[in-house]
């Protein structure tokens, strides 16, 4: 009888060991948990962060896993959800090569809990982080671009199963109960793209995905039993989130291709406005005449992506987060987009209204890749200034370098932890293969008493 997708994906999943996999996938996700960590704690001081590590302490429970930045511990449940938000809340989390998803929020914030949960090793962690990306960016592959035009938010709904499969590692789950795993995620596979607005929207998504992921291996683990084909069934998950599908793509080169390709946020908005800030930011350094100078700006955009995030007017800084328009206009006067340019009281300046309304955004098919932007900008002074950037900064192709994200992180985490307890959890994220437990890590993520 032909095995069906989960029941491969299982099998490879539980049977692979920290040795199996390349040297390249665990260094890139060492440097993925380096970059989530100082997300998370810059996102834990923000209203939507605050309110995820509230909730989760006002469930309470059992005092299994660490809410990061606040030092409160509760189910390991509800430490994946409160984290995965917290994480998702400052747009500066690490992103894939089509600027689909992100991996850490749901994936890192499970694995997180659940190895604090078992006690696990930080050579177990990591090999977790590893395996749950895998799985992740595989189910992306499966269902993708299909899945996001029918409008699913693919961080959540692919997420999941990154999650379950971090999780479903740490606590041991057998093939068959992997199998199950996988089944109740897709059970409570969600997540929608109706959540750009001024709401707190978009940071909850990958909260559930982190939480099912865990909730999923716990279930799997006591016994609960879920449904082999999950993905390629009538109504599995595949054929309900995605008109187009590619089933084998979910096991294609499985154990010798690992399609964990993870890029980094050098600017504090969605991955796809990341190439017209770098135009924005280039077009400044040629400029010779005062910003108020500008009269004319047109930015053509890929058709993959020239209908998103076009509000010219944010009202909140979440809605300014997803506004291309407003992140190339800041751009242009500060010569910065990180969180400090995307504050609320920063939304009503006349100067950058006037630059955001200036822009014109025009469908280009002839650019070269989805997220391609090209900048042109047109002067009282007669200049006509051009840019056009394919891979932003923090790219494969254009990369952050250490030196950069670690600068990155102390940014962010240095006025929660302070910039010696950063030092050291760094350190510790450098190491974390010779680590005894995770728990020597995570108590490092919230301020010393």
């Amino acid at each position: 009888m032909t095995e069906t997708a989960a029941e491969i994906l299982a099998h490879h999943y539980v049977t692979l060991k920290p040795a199996d996999i390349p040297a390249g996938v665990i260094a890139d996700c060492k440097t993925l948990v380096r970059d989530y960590l100082g997300v998370a704690l810059g996102g834990s001081r923000t209203g939507s962060g605050k309110a995820a590590a509230g909730f989760a302490l006002e469930v309470g429970g059992r005092q299994e896993a660490t809410i990061i930045g606040h030092g409160g511990r509760v189910p390991a449940v509800h430490a994946a959800l409160a984290n995965a938000i917290a994480s998702h809340s400052i747009e500066l989390d690490d992103v894939d090569i089509l600027a689909l998803f992100h991996f850490s929020p749901p994936v890192v914030s499970a694995a997180l809990a659940a190895a604090e949960r078992e006690g696990a090793s930080g050579e177990a962690f990591i090999a977790a982080v590893a395996a749950g990306c895998d799985m992740m960016a595989r189910a992306s592959d499966a269902t993708n671009f299909s899945l996001r035009d029918r409008g699913y938010h693919t961080t959540p709904t692919c997420g999941v199963f990154g999650a379950t499969v971090a999780a479903g590692r740490l606590m041991g789950l057998d093939r068959d109960q992997m199998v199950s795993a996988l089944g109740l995620a897709g059970a409570q596979a969600s997540g929608l793209m109706e959540m750009y607005g001024p709401s707190m929207q978009k940071r909850f998504n990958p909260g559930p995905a982190a939480r099912n992921g865990v909730t999923a291996a716990q279930m799997a683990k006591l016994g609960f039993t879920g449904t082999a084909t999950i993905f390629e069934g009538e109504r599995g998950f595949c054929r309900a989130f995605s008109d187009k599908h590619d089933i084998a793509a979910l096991t294609r080169g499985l154990g010798s291709e690992w399609p964990v390709h993870i890029e980094y946020k050098a600017y504090s908005c969605a991955r796809p406005i990341h190439n017209a800030i770098d135009c924005a930011l280039a077009v400044r350094a040629q400029l010779a005449e005062p910003v108020s100078s500008v009269r004319r700006m047109v930015m053509r955009r890929h058709p993959a992506w020239a209908h998103y995030h076009l509000n010219t007017r944010p009202q909140t800084y979440h809605e300014a987060q997803v506004s291309l328009p407003y992140s190339v206009a800041v751009a242009l006067i500060e010569g910065a987009a990180l969180f400090p340019q995307y504050q609320n009281e920063k939304l009503g300046d006349p100067d950058i209204r006037r630059l955001s309304d200036l822009l014109e955004i025009v469908p280009d098919e002839t650019l070269p890749r989805g997220v391609s932007c090209h900048l042109t900008v047109e002067t009282d002074g007669g200049a006509r200034l051009e840019s056009q950037v394919d891979h932003p900064k923090g790219s494969i192709a254009n990369p952050m370098t250490n030196a950069e994200m670690n600068a990155k992180v102390h940014l962010l985490a240095d006025p929660v932890l302070g910039a010696e307890r950063v030092g050291e959890m760094i350190a510790a994220v450098d190491a974390v293969e010779r680590l005894e437990t995770i728990g020597r890590l995570t108590r490092l993520t919230v301020p010393a008493a």
